[in-house]
């Protein structure tokens, strides 16, 4: 290796492993690899230009390298398939990420969808100078090159995991050069974040040494004090030969972890073969090239690695997933998230950004109508004439390493307006800071710069010295001390994405609502408020709100006021929308269609084509169907899969839903339409058939709730004359109460109350049995479970709310409070958390029996108490009273006979009495006379 630049460095280097480490071994290898990895990645032909993702210093860099080289093309490392999104980013404010999203997957396993990779962007960064510059530059081409968003997935280690053969356990999941992000901290949902450039140790005890020895308590902290600042006004010679330094060091000093280093490795033979590929297309010299990638990949030891490398990287075909893309939000703490950075990093580093461009007077690239981008007074500089092609780089190396640290003079002016800023915005917010807490900030952020070694405090001790003296030992308000630095260094900056670069969903959604005359892009919550009566026109946008409150997460669209139920419309609504807040869920939703409608009419299909769909869920589906889109085309396909459904299950879970919805669905069709669809009469003819053979099952299982019960009683007794208008056997309900044998007490008095309804059992014997029960001290202490399936019985059974209140005031009237005190809360329990919705109906009978007034209670006799102890016995005849009514009026009666065809005419009373017929047969026959008696007094 002598004649290379670095032969000094190797020197100095083996010098100190020997007299540190007392001989050569593996310290030595480590140290000299470190330099081969740098001059390997030095006297590439394309040059390579390693960063550090959203560092300021490497975005300076890049903005000075650009203008000095003027490369023709520009590899960004970065999805390959992302390409056609990067001309959107004009129409953004930044940040934003781009976005690869994939609901319908082909390839992976089902669990894994919706898949989706997003790639955030911020103006401090050098990719975003890189693309700025490949795109506004004529002649200048922007080429991707790293692993599509496919193989984002593809190269994941569960993938190996679901394919591995039978009894062959693959490699636990590693990152593979993702991480994920967590939803309520950034606005990337669930998405797999592309690390672009991200440099960290992945060896803990290497970081913790940093950490301990930098005396800083973060990474994000470390960065900045030990990298930022000093590549901050290096040239660009010393500025690559560290970031090669850092990336080698930190390759090397990497546990073993085989997934990950798999996966890091094919994503540069990707790299590098894309690039070779591209240059022997296009013929184009690597000297007017730039290679920009990640400080890890840039000291790579790949075979592929180089222009002159070899080509036995074979790329695997994509799967037949279809891909959207597109661009969604982003957020200083959403890059934080990903990235692992400590919260309000990148909100300094973006402070740091902006006061390395004034002090520099560097002008960075910024694309032409960039939304959100801050004009800066800043001077072109001359550009440096670039070095030939093929000339050696020198050793800057040892000189930056060699070179004492810079002690930067205290800036008294910046830290005397941090310390009064801060305590005007602790003010603000609750803290009783004064004056005094401002000049202690300022002199507790020197003193802890001093004692960690460094002559100007860093944000970082800024932000411990004010929580120190002013936070001390309580939060007033809604914001901590650090949050409020935080937010006085620059603040969670959110993107924005621009009408344009919206996708049609989107872009139609925002039209269809122009009539509010509303900034609907903006964040924050607007109210709306819609007069349907005056304006007309608003009825379109109350359609597109309901959808969207079906289709967006909670609080994109709320309703104040107003609501939509099957035959019911608003005149008027008021609803609180922040679709600027929920940009990312509305872009997400444009990659499922080009319209509401089409997207609604998808969720609906899959959810009730799904193979775990239930009955409830697809009838949940007809309903939203009808509700939302109108016309009977896909109700009717769902009704239909409805039944399908219902006939293939044999479990009562889902009964009480079916039966609530399937009766908004029948009062709708009944009283909107002349005769009801075709699949409700099969549904309701399929389903009296399910439940009646299920019936006596469901009366059994342990696991059948009684409501669940009642709930399949109230569909057959309910849907009962429909069911034999459509031909059912009402011998088949009967035949299914009559083999039920419950042992729950709820479902026995609920069996008691079925009998009721088909006439097995009378309501006088039903009272009796309640009598006997509260009779029974071994029974007492379970009466309240009886009572809690009286109440249930009220669903299928509601003319029972008499007997119901009944049993509930005898309990109350004849148990000793001994008894009935312990037994009260019991009985409280079991009605409000088994019957709390049926609860109004006993409370409405209870209302019509009870007194109104307190005055009159005691005076109270409860109606029960005069029920007669048996059937009246009616008084003998002495003068025919009901038949007189015949003779006296018989203009009915002959229309009657007529009718019939008989024309006998009128008999006298003594011709009947001697004869024996008309009223003489209620004598001779007292049976019927006694029976009618004793139905219509049993009440």
């Amino acid at each position: 290796m002598t004649g290379t630049p670095f032969t000094a460095l190797r020197g100095r280097l083996h010098e100190a492993a020997a007299e540190f480490a007392g001989g050569t071994d593996a310290l030595e290898g480590i140290l000299l690899g470190l330099v081969d990895d740098v001059d390997r990645a030095v006297a590439e032909p394309l040059e390579i230009f390693p960063v550090c993702h959203h560092s300021p210093a490497s975005a300076l860099a890049m903005a000075r390298r650009l203008r000095q080289k003027r490369p023709k093309v520009v590899y960004l490392e970065l999805c390959e398939d992302m390409a056609p999104l990067l001309t959107e980013l004009r129409n953004c404010r930044l940040p934003v990420a781009v976005q690869a999203f994939a609901s319908d997957i082909d390839g992976f396993p089902p669990d894994w969808a919706p898949l989706s990779v997003v790639a955030p962007i911020t103006e401090a960064s050098a990719e975003y100078q890189a693309i700025a510059y490949a795109l506004d530059t004529p002649g200048v081409e922007l080429v991707l090159v790293d692993r599509s968003s496919d193989h984002v997935f593809q190269w994941d280690a569960r993938h190996d995991r679901a394919h591995a053969p039978d009894g062959e356990e693959p490699p636990a999941p590693a990152s593979g050069g993702t991480s994920g992000t967590e939803a309520e901290t950034a606005l990337h949902g669930e998405a797999v974040g592309v690390e672009i450039g991200d440099l960290r140790p992945r060896f803990a005890e290497l970081e913790e040494h940093l950490l301990r020895h930098g005396k800083v308590r973060h990474w994000s902290e470390w960065w900045h004090q030990y990298v930022e600042v000093p590549l901050g006004d290096s040239d660009h010679d010393t500025y690559r030969q560290v970031m090669f330094l850092i990336g080698s060091l930190f390759r090397r000093l990497a546990p073993g972890d085989g997934d990950r280093v798999r996966v890091d490795e094919d994503r540069e033979r990707h790299m590098w073969t894309r690039m070779r590929e591209h240059l022997a297309a296009t013929g184009t010299d690597p000297a007017d090239c730039l290679y920009v990638c990640g400080a890890f990949h840039a000291a790579s030891r790949v075979d592929e690695f180089g222009v002159g490398g070899s080509d036995t990287f074979a790329i695997p075909p994509r799967t037949a997933t279809t891909w959207q893309y597109g661009l969604i939000p982003s957020s200083h703490a959403a890059v934080e998230a990903q990235f692992g950075l400590a919260p309000g990093s990148v909100s300094i580093a973006a402070t740091q950004w902006t006061k390395n461009l004034k002090r520099t007077r560097v002008k960075p690239y910024r694309l032409e109508g960039q939304a959100g981008t801050r004009k800066t007074a800043t001077r072109t500089p001359a550009p440096a004439a670039a070095l030939p092609a093929g000339t050696p780089a020198e050793d800057r190396l040892s000189g930056f390493l060699r070179r004492p640290p810079v002690l930067d003079a205290l800036d008294e002016t910046e830290l005397l307006g941090w310390s009064v800023d801060i305590v005007r915005a602790a003010r603000r917010n609750g803290y009783l800071a004064s004056t005094a807490d401002a000049i202690a900030v300022f002199e507790t952020s020197i003193l802890l710069a001093g004692m960690r070694d460094r002559a100007k405090p860093t944000p970082y001790d800024f932000q411990d010295a004010a929580v120190t003296c002013i936070e001390k030992d309580g939060v007033p308000g809604r914001r901590d001390v650090r949050r409020l630095v935080e937010i006085m260094m620059g603040g969670d900056r959110i993107g924005q994405v621009g009408y344009e670069a919206l996708p049609p969903l989107a872009r139609d959604v925002h039209d269809r609502l122009a009539p509010l005359e509303l900034t609907l892009q903006q964040r924050g919550v607007r109210r709306a408020l819609l007069d349907m009566t005056s304006r007309p026109e608003l009825r379109a946008c109350s359609d597109v709100l309901w959808m969207l409150r079906r289709l967006l997460p909670a609080g994109a669209a709320r309703p104040v006021m107003g609501e939509r139920r099957l035959g019911e419309r608003s005149i008027q609504e008021s609803w609180d929308l922040a679709l600027g807040t929920h940009q990312r869920a509305l872009i997400e939703l444009g990659y499922e269609g080009v319209s509401l409608e089409q997207v609604l009419e998808q969720r609906l299909r899959r959810t009730a084509y799904g193979p775990r769909a239930t009955t409830a869920e697809v009838l949940g589906a007809v309903e939203d169907a009808t509700l939302y889109l109108g016309g009977r085309r896909l109700a009717d396909e769902l009704g239909t899969r409805a039944l399908e459904v219902l006939a293939g299950e044999r479990t009562v879970d889902g009964a009480p839903e079916v039966l609530r919805r399937v009766r908004r669905l029948l009062a709708y069709h009944r009283t909107g339409e002349p005769v009801l669809p075709q699949w409700i009469e099969s549904f309701v003819r399929t389903g009296y058939a399910h439940y009646c053979t299920l019936l006596p099952t469901a009366f059994r299982d342990e696991d059948a709730t009684v409501g669940q019960v009642a709930a399949m009683l109230g569909f057959l007794f309910g849907m009962e004359g429909l069911a034999l208008s459509l031909g059912c056997d009402r011998t088949q309900l009967e035949l299914a109460v009559a083999q039920a044998r419950p042992e729950d007490p709820a479902k026995t008095a609920l069996l008691w109350a079925a009998r009721v309804q088909l006439g097995t059992l009378s309501r006088g014997e039903l009272r009796a049995r309640c009598d006997e029960l509260l009779a029974n001290p071994l029974v007492v202490p379970s009466y309240p479970r009886y009572l809690s399936g009286f109440v249930h019985a009220l669903e299928p059974v509601p003319g029972l709310a008499d007997v119901v209140v009944e049993a509930v005031s005898n309990a109350f009237g004849r148990l000793p409070d001994d008894v009935l005190l312990p037994w009260l809360p019991v009985l409280i329990t079991t009605l409000r958390s088994n019957a709390a919705e049926l609860a109004p109906l006993l409370i409405r009978e209870a209302g019509r029996i009870f007194p109104a007034r307190l005055a009159a209670l005691d005076a109270w006799v409860p109606p029960w108490h005069h029920r007669p102890a048996g059937p009246s016995v009616l008084p003998a005849a002495t003068a025919p009273r009901g038949a007189a009514l015949l003779p006296a009026h018989p203009t009915t009666c002959d229309a009657l006979a007529e009718l019939l065809g008989r024309a006998d005419g009128w008999t006298t009373t003594d011709a009947a009495a001697r004869t024996g017929t008309g009223v003489a047969l209620l004598t001779a026959h007292p049976a019927t006379a006694d029976a009618l008696a004793s139905v219509l007094t049993a009440r």
